[in-house]
């Protein structure tokens, strides 16, 4: 396929050069992983139904504070509670949990260089992966406990499979069959959908219309198949009504409830948000079609990431939920596409984009230092008063291993954007490195500070001393999902739904201002609480007052 790539020259990236690549995306992936609560909201619900795995070995229906949740199949939960339980005489089991996604990511940006070596040739495999981890929008997302990133590594060996498919269509009809699988067991239908959409549509292209894909295309069925099916087979055998309520009530149904809706006011939300979730990897995707244009749908490896592209930005605009993160494969094209224009980027383009990006971060960093340094000798800036203002409860402190952690990549840094060498690759690399020293700054000396807003620890554990010493049970209105699981999680607190009537203590979630249970006959509030960081969120607990 890359035939027209070789032809120009590049400089080759040595073993020493591989090394330190190798070195920055494994920085990059393990920043974050470990050291903090699991965070609202996404965080939390996952960990709850990983919990219940846990604790339970309920390995066939997914269960959140002890009810079925059936939003999504349970690969992703398996293999969190699986890393959980390996690492837990080391680690908090959130911790462990959290290495799932961290395994996932591995996988995503191991495809991703593969398939940019089978498109633009054996140079292009680093640089994928650097375009991918650079892009805004992999940040933070690819650290957290969710789902996503497991049908991110499913769809990531689907196009290494598609690249694959026409030189060695047996093996890149597994690897997409096992992609498929991923990316159901982790998501649901998606996965697969992706798959039939993409397939059609690269055979109206001549280049497409052979044996080999013909032939990957078959065996990916034939291997995706036991993927696609054992899991609801088991979960039918379980309990058919479950089986209905996740593939009709919760995927089929719903997608046709919202189509007959017709409320399509997000419909272009992806195209919206994509300028900054996948920069700066888009500019540079959108130079190399450019740069391509009269021979764009006329090469295979063009055809095959624009089809992607598409396939992915349209399928993901016409479904129930629409968030930022149901964005994150349609980065995997476009980071493809992004290294595609390293040989024929403008020197000046490169330029301006290399030092764009180092004035940003070093500006960034420099405020991060300061507002650390502002909090914790509690100066009178104005962006020490903000920062006390947006999280009120919480207390600073110096911690020495953080700080130095926090030195050495601030100083690693600037030596780095000093002595890189100039190539294409310069302001691809030097902005990873920049995107990873603001992730290590944040996840050192910044993470008591982010923890403080975003975990409920604190808030469970004031709740429970202010629990009488015996009581029947406690009821729960308006509890949401996430708090549910943290309630159980850091409390062994389960409220029960609808039992107002018959439990002694009521816990309400609601807002700072009070609901109306404050003026019902036979409650008295006896406990007010909430996050530190949230002033809005607000939990009361009240007791039945005996008649």
């Amino acid at each position: 396929m890359y035939a027209y790539y070789t032809k120009l020259k590049e400089p080759e990236i040595t073993p020493i050069k591989a090394g330190f690549l190798l070195l920055l995306c494994v920085v990059w992936l393990l920043t974050g992983l470990v050291g903090h609560d699991p965070w609202k909201p996404d965080e939390a619900y996952s960990f709850g139904l990983i919990y219940h795995i846990i604790q339970n070995h309920d390995w066939i229906v997914p269960t959140l504070a002890g009810e079925p949740y059936m939003d999504k199949p349970p690969l992703y939960y398996w293999t969190a509670a699986i890393f959980a339980k390996l690492f837990a005489p080391i680690l908090p089991l959130h911790d462990g949990a959290r290495l799932a996604s961290g395994f996932y990511i591995a996988l995503t940006m191991l495809f991703v260089g593969l398939s940019g070596r089978e498109l633009f040739g054996e140079n292009r495999g680093w640089p994928a992966a650097i375009a991918l981890i650079g892009c805004l929008g992999m940040l933070v997302r690819a650290h957290e406990i969710i789902t996503d990133n497991a049908l991110l590594a499913g769809c990531a060996m689907m196009i290494y499979a598609y690249a694959l498919s026409l030189r060695r269509p047996w093996l890149a009809g597994l690897l997409m069959g096992i992609g498929i699988g991923i990316g159901f067991l982790s998501k649901g239908f998606i996965a697969p959908i992706l798959f039939v959409l993409i397939s059609l549509a690269l055979l109206s292209f001549r280049e497409w219309r052979t044996r080999a894909f013909l032939t990957t295309v078959g065996i990916a069925i034939v291997c995706a198949l036991p993927l696609l099916t054992v899991w609801p087979w088991l979960l039918f055998q379980h309990s058919p009504q479950l089986f209905v309520e996740w593939m009709w009530t919760l995927n089929i149904g719903r997608w046709l409830g919202f189509v007959k809706g017709g409320d399509y006011s997000d419909v272009f939300y992806y195209v919206k948000i994509l300028p900054w979730l996948a920069w700066p990897a888009l500019p540079l995707a959108a130079w190399a079609v450019w740069e391509a244009r009269k021979r764009v749908w006329h090469q295979a490896e063009f055809q095959l990431l624009l089809v992607s592209f598409i396939v992915m930005l349209v399928t993901l605009s016409i479904v129930p939920d629409i968030k930022e993160v149901f964005a994150l494969p349609m980065l995997l094209p476009i980071a493809l596409l992004a290294t595609a224009s390293l040989s024929t980027l403008r020197r000046g383009a490169a330029n301006a984009l290399d030092w764009f990006g180092i004035m940003t971060f070093a500006m960034l960093a420099i405020a991060l230092w300061w507002g650390w340094a502002g909090l914790l000798l509690n100066n009178n800036a104005k962006i020490t008063h903000w920062l006390k203002d947006y999280q009120p409860g919480f207390e600073p402190d110096f911690y020495a291993t953080p700080f130095w952690i926090a030195v050495t990549a601030t100083v690693l840094w600037i030596v780095l954007v000093w002595r890189v060498g100039r190539s294409v690759r310069r302001s691809l690399i030097n902005w990873a490195a920049s995107v990873t020293l603001l992730w290590i700054l944040l996840m050192t000396i910044w993470l008591p500070w982010l923890d403080t807003g975003k975990s409920y620890r604190h808030m469970v554990d004031d709740l429970k001393e202010n629990l009488p010493k015996k009581y029947k049970c406690i009821a729960g209105v308006r509890i949401g999902d996430s708090q549910r699981a943290m309630l159980q999680y850091f409390g062994n607190l389960n409220p029960k739904r609808n039992a107002s009537n018959v439990c002694d203590l009521l816990l309400v979630q609601g807002d700072r201002i009070a609901k109306p249970i404050e003026d019902e006959i036979g409650w008295a509030k006896m406990w007010e609480g909430g996050r530190k960081g949230d002033t809005k969120e607000r939990f009361r607990l009240y007791r039945r007052v005996k008649e």
